[in-house]
């Protein structure tokens, strides 16, 4: 059965973790993988100009499998150290990965507990928001593990250093209001809107011109760690290609002549 059902809607495409008798954890090689080659596919279809990645009902994520764990099977399956951080690099890091370089605009619809890994695999999405059933935890010290698929490096960007690090201390939860106050998601909604709320938001970034939009979510990324300079360069070089578009010059007509604007990529 596959872990991850995939819809397109138009420009839009919906991720949704289907593994709901095991909360969406992370447990295989392939769970990986078929995130990872759904991240490929979305970056060669220029059709699409937004994601959402949701877990199917009640969790979100509730991160990797602690039975697994236990009984070292699947990604856990290893024979000492060496082979087991293999394992991770074969197999949960080829997801942050995946998202970070995907070009694609990214909403994560937390739909209810994110813990450890799930926290994390919100937090490679450009934008979160929640429902009033979700609860974040950075957990991993609380099995006697340490954040093996990047959370040290993506929460600290999305909530700054002090509380990332007293959720990576502590493992403590965070409930929805708590990680709105955190600034770790940009909104609450009830939960039978959550899926309509991150449906609308991604309507109002799949209208702009798409190529441009691959382009903005690149800035963004490479601004967090490259030099002002050199990121100037960068902005510069899209920008020139920017302003060849077909898109911008039917963005400036349309402005001009107080109309809706159609885009089509070129």
């Amino acid at each position: 059965m596959s872990f991850l059902r995939i819809e397109q809607d138009g420009h839009l495409a919906i991720l949704t973790l289907d593994a709901p008798g095991r909360r969406n954890a992370i447990s295989s090689f392939a769970d990986c993988e078929e995130v990872e080659a759904a991240c490929r596919r979305i970056a060669r279809d220029a059709s699409v100009r937004c994601v959402i990645v949701t877990g199917a009902d009640p969790a979100f994520c509730a991160g990797g499998d602690l039975k697994g764990m236990r009984d070292r099977t699947g990604i856990m399956e290893a024979d000492g150290p060496a082979r087991m951080r293999e394992n991770y690099r074969q197999g949960i890091q080829r997801i942050p990965l995946a998202l970070w370089e995907l070009d694609v605009p990214t909403i994560a619809a937390v739909n209810g507990p994110a813990i450890g890994a799930g926290l994390d695999l919100a937090c490679m999405c450009d934008i979160r928001i929640a429902s009033e059933k979700a609860v974040f935890a950075e957990s991993f010290v609380r099995v006697g593990i340490v954040p093996g698929d990047g959370g040290a490096w993506l929460l600290p960007r999305a909530v700054g250093l002090s509380v990332a690090a007293e959720m990576s201390f502590t493992g403590d939860p965070l409930d929805a209001n708590q990680a709105l106050e955190a600034r770790l998601v940009s909104r609450v909604v009830p939960h039978g809107e959550l899926l309509p709320a991150a449906r609308a938001l991604a309507a109002r970034i799949t209208r702009n011109p798409p190529t441009v939009l691959r382009m903005t979510k690149r800035l963004l990324r490479e601004g967090q760690h490259m030099s002002l300079p050199s990121l100037l360069e960068l902005s510069a070089a899209y920008q020139a290609i920017a302003q060849e578009t077909e898109d911008h010059r039917e963005a400036v007509a349309a402005m001009l002549g107080k109309r809706d604007a159609s885009f089509t990529g070129r």
